[in-house]
């Protein structure tokens, strides 16, 4: 089931009503005070690690992801909010960096000093290889990037994730 472009709705909807609205595009966001057990990749990769059960890899772990972390999604929203009445977006808010979600659960291994292994599961089909958002209207017009890198960003979450 396609879900529905509710960006069309928003606009005629501030258009109709004059009032003031902005809109983002959301991408793969992690950090601290995630949920252990929200179904996301990097929570599940680091709840298994740190339990030194198996890392479940759907797919052959080629498949990659652009991962940000909170503070820079905060960050970016800040800048959305301030930015002027007549851009409304929509804006892409994420980290245009890939990493294959195989590299991900291997870095994650390493910084947990986990004994766990890779197990592997087939890839649901409508999984997309890639998912990168592209986020040059964020620089120009937000004067905006993630400047939080992937080790720094699990490095505060994987400590999260140990105190709980």
């Amino acid at each position: 089931m396609m879900k529905e472009n509710v960006v069309p709705r928003l606009s005629f909807y501030h258009d109709q009503n004059k009032v003031k609205i902005k809109i983002a595009r959301i991408f793969n966001t992690y950090g601290p005070r995630m949920n252990s057990n929200d179904g996301r990749v990097v929570s599940n990769f680091i709840v298994q690690a740190l339990r030194g059960d198996d890392i479940t890899i759907f797919g052959d772990g080629s498949h990659t992801r652009s991962f940000q972390y909170i503070d820079d999604l905060i960050g970016g929203l800040i800048k959305l909010m301030s930015s002027p009445d007549t851009f409304t977006g929509p804006v892409n808010l994420g980290n245009p960096i890939e990493v294959s979600v195989g590299e991900l659960a291997k870095k994650i291994i390493k910084m947990t000093a986990s004994k766990s292994k890779l197990v592997y599961l087939p890839l649901p089909e409508d999984d997309p290889k890639q998912r990168k958002p592209d986020i040059s209207l964020a620089k120009k017009e937000l004067n905006w990037q993630p400047v939080v890198d992937l080790e720094t960003g699990l490095g505060k979450t994987i400590e999260y994730f140990r105190s709980i």
